[in-house]
């Protein structure tokens, strides 16, 4: 398993798939506080680099995977809000 290096306190768990790699699964949230905290980046550019950086980098099958923690109601309303985009 691969682990991004600097965000061991962002780790939430062990992603499984079916016949697939077990994977490091990291808090983008979590991530972003220590880029915030550690490297004095504000909010946006910490997101920012999180995504060039991190979540865009493909090293393979055991690339970590990035989770923003939600409720249903609220991944509900991202797929509303995506279909509503989709039909335009």
């Amino acid at each position: 398993m691969l682990m991004a290096d600097g965000f061991d306190d962002a780790v939430i768990g062990l992603g499984r798939r079916c016949g697939q790699p077990d994977l490091v699964v990291y808090s983008v949230e979590k991530c972003v506080q220590i880029l915030t905290e550690r490297d004095g980046m504000d909010k946006d550019d910490a997101l920012e680099s999180l995504e060039f950086n991190a979540i865009g980098a493909w090293v393979g099958e055991s690339t970590p995977m990035w989770v923003h923690l939600m409720g249903a109601d609220e991944i509900q309303d991202l797929a509303e809000v995506a279909e509503s985009e989709q039909s335009e």
